[in-house]
């Protein structure tokens, strides 16, 4: 008797002549019964590692986890991980075409080409201020310089600020960071030479007066030109002492007051100081020292400046109110703007 050739001749089921079950039948029986072992033992090697690739994607597709930011509460920055699927065509997607790369002189040349309408419009305006702070300075030079201020009309100088060069010691910051190194200069030249004898020499000053314009403007071109090795005027050193010098004498002020409050007046030369004719004291002119005061001592070491120039401010929180307003002489509103100032 003959062997059978195939499961036609007879109905004998051997194993050698028994069919394989395709892929699709293996992956449905694998997912809706539990047959899985002799299924898969049936199944190829081949089939067996496409059957484990597709069940890892769809884990992958079912069960991954995205970090995106969100809004929670209305407060934003807050993270939370969301669980998601992550859909089909995401996992196809192609990298960003990175844009083409130039070179650094064609970015340059393009820079330059595109140049915004309003930039062009701020480079005129800029110009323009600084041709008029050159014009002011041309007239100030040419017919006051060393006095407080240029009177126009009369091309002459007056010094009704004590004398000590204010329009020189007040333009040198502006003119630093313009980069007018010509005037920076010649201005700083000015007070290295001259502004030291003028401060020991000079009576009468307003304190207020003095504070915010020569003591502010010699701090404001040490804090400019300090550590800047193109600096085309005198070494920083120089604003700083003469700023000490001066403040020193303007500290008579406070010292000499019988209250907390500065009087309003000093004569540099004797370091005396007094009153104003009626003896009242300007609020807006008392508490608006102590920008310049505590910058000086912060630059010292020195804490006296700041000392006294903050007992004025808490004085004023214990002086009667009306509707949050202190007690005023004249011009109220200085003294909430350099009140700003020293809290920022």
């Amino acid at each position: 008797m003959s062997l059978p050739y195939s499961m036609k001749d007879i109905q004998y089921d051997n194993a050698k002549f028994k069919k394989r079950p395709s892929l699709s039948k293996v992956i449905t029986q694998t997912i809706f019964t539990k047959r899985v072992k002799r299924e898969c033992m049936a199944c190829s090697t081949g089939k067996f590692l496409a059957l484990l690739m597709i069940c890892g994607l769809t884990y992958l597709m079912m069960t991954h986890a995205s970090p995106i930011h969100s809004i929670k509460n209305g407060i934003s920055g807050e993270k939370s991980i969301l669980q998601g699927g992550i859909g089909f065509k995401r996992l196809l997607r192609k990298p960003p075409r990175l844009p083409p790369r130039l070179s650094p002189d064609e970015v340059n040349s393009v820079n330059k080409s595109v140049v915004k309408p309003y930039l062009q419009s701020d480079l005129a305006r800029q110009e323009s201020v600084q041709k008029a702070f050159l014009h002011a300075w041309s007239g100030y030079k040419t017919y006051a310089m060393g006095s407080d201020e240029l009177m126009p009309l009369s091309k002459r100088g007056t010094d009704g600020l004590g004398g000590l060069g204010a329009t020189v010691v007040d333009a040198l910051d502006t003119a630093m960071i313009m980069k007018l190194d010509d005037v920076v200069a010649e201005a700083g030249s000015w007070i290295e030479k001259n502004l030291p004898g003028r401060i020991s020499k000079k009576g009468q000053v307003n304190l207020f007066e003095t504070t915010i314009r020569v003591v502010g403007g010699l701090l404001s071109a040490y804090h400019l030109s300090e550590g800047n090795p193109g600096n085309k005027g005198p070494k920083p050193s120089v604003y700083l002492e003469n700023a000490k010098d001066l403040a020193d004498r303007l500290l008579t002020a406070f010292t000499a007051s019988p209250t907390v409050i500065p009087l309003s007046d000093v004569v540099l030369h004797d370091r005396t100081a007094h009153a104003a004719p009626d003896g009242l004291s300007s609020t807006s002119e008392a508490s608006t020292l102590q920008l310049e005061f505590n910058y000086l001592s912060q630059l010292t070491g020195d804490p006296k400046y700041s000392v006294e120039s903050m007992k004025v401010l808490e004085h004023m929180k214990t002086l009667p109110q009306v509707e949050g307003l202190v007690p005023i002489y004249i011009r109220y509103g200085l003294y909430v703007e350099y009140f700003l100032r020293v809290i920022i």
